[in-house]
């Protein structure tokens, strides 16, 4: 009988025990939801890449049970001779289930990996396979519309250029960059000639690429030098398209000789930290609210292969929760440009100002918009031509 009740206690035990872990077993913690983020340069290059980086970390932040990896300087002077697909199966491997490219030059090996994948869902940032069809159903396109910011850009650079002389240092020659530039020409050239009402041939605007987004040493042009160059030569003011912060570094140098110079760097929200005597600010990229959003249609199930330009909120272009493109005005910054910067903005949010409006003619003369004609997205995408008035090549020779 003794036996009989030690028994019957025993089994209590046990089904009590059970009990008590059983609610842990059915609701504890789940697999995170693991993303993968491949980056063409340094996660910490103050520049497009620890933007993409400080993206995801919005995201592991903001999107409850996800987990960020990542692999950076993907690029073929990093590590020559990996395909992105090698890297996209490593990925997989670890458990993403939405991998993201950072870098245009990713184009078709992300395409590659994405049908290799089909039960992967894939982001291209800066792509057109959706618009061209070339996308598989797994594949999103995202980018955001930086020709607002570069237009800030330039128009904060005219505004305060004593020389009329502004220079541009461009990456490599693609339609992105082409409409990039050319959108800090127009700001430029708008502030020169609408707000200050100086002569549009005492404006000068030279665009001199370096080959790629960053320096590789032997590959491309030394952005340093590109950037001495300008200084040397009578430009006083240096508006940065590459990944990095030469332009912002030399102009610092030479402000150090007794110069009086400003520079413009790109992509970063911090890319004026430790030059705050020569920044007149920065357009950036915001990639958190694009990556929250990409994130949550994966975990729900409810990915669509979408072609995504997001551009700022007018409300507050420097909102980290709704923004995607910003501009931070730098200490250097005179005060009456700054002034006259937050009224173009305003004009710019709503409609006011449209600065892709014909009539445009590329460099060759041909026409880009007829008069009174606004560019449609596509138009604007597919630039083939810097702008008349620019000076610079416009494709690679």
């Amino acid at each position: 009988m003794f036996k009989k009740f030690a028994l019957f206690l025993c089994v209590i035990c046990i089904a009590l025990s059970f009990s008590s872990i059983k609610p842990y077993l059915a609701f504890g913690a789940k697999k995170p939801f693991i993303f993968g983020v491949l980056l063409v340069g340094p996660y910490n290059d103050h520049g497009y890449s620890q933007a993409h980086f400080e993206g995801g970390q919005y995201a592991e932040k903001n999107v409850a049970g996800t987990k960020m990896i990542y692999i950076d300087n993907v690029n073929p002077a990093a590590r020559p001779g990996v395909t992105i697909s090698q890297l996209v199966d490593d990925m997989v491997e670890k458990g993403a289930q939405l991998v993201i490219a950072n870098s245009d030059d990713m184009k078709d090996g992300i395409r590659e990996a994405a049908l290799v994948h089909p039960g992967i869902d894939f982001v291209h940032i800066s792509g057109d396979d959706v618009l061209t069809g070339k996308a598989p159903k797994n594949l999103a396109n995202l980018f955001g519309r930086m020709e607002y910011g570069k237009m800030m850009a330039g128009f904060v650079a005219a505004m305060t250029t004593k020389t009329g002389k502004i220079g541009y240092l461009g990456p490599l020659v693609n339609a992105e960059t082409r409409r990039l530039a050319s959108s800090c020409y127009l700001g430029a050239r708008y502030a020169w000639e609408r707000v200050l009402k100086k002569d549009p041939g005492d404006l000068k605007f030279q665009v001199t690429w370096i080959g790629f987004w960053f320096n590789i040493p032997g590959v491309t042009a030394d952005p340093t030098q590109v950037a001495q160059n300008f200084f040397n030569t009578g430009y006083d003011v240096v508006i940065s398209g590459i990944d990095t912060t030469e332009a912002v570094v030399v102009a610092r140098q030479k402000k150090g000789e007794g110069k009086t110079v400003w520079a413009i760097p790109y992509d970063y929200i911090g890319a004026c930290k430790g030059a705050s005597d020569v920044c007149l600010g920065v357009p950036y990229f915001n990639w958190g609210p694009g990556y929250v959003r990409l994130l949550k249609e994966s975990m729900a199930g409810n990915w669509k292969s979408v072609w995504l330009w997001l551009g700022p909120d007018w409300k507050d272009i420097n909102d980290p929760d709704t923004t995607t493109v910003g501009f931070i005005r730098g200490n250097a910054l005179p005060a009456s440009a700054e002034k006259a910067l937050s009224s173009f903005i305003g004009d710019l949010g709503k409609g006011k100002v449209q600065l892709f409006k014909g009539p445009l003619s590329y460099q060759d003369g041909s026409v880009f918009l007829k008069t009174g004609e606004i560019g449609t997205d596509k138009q604007i995408w597919y630039m083939e031509q810097l702008l008349q008035g620019m000076m610079g090549q416009s494709s690679v020779k």
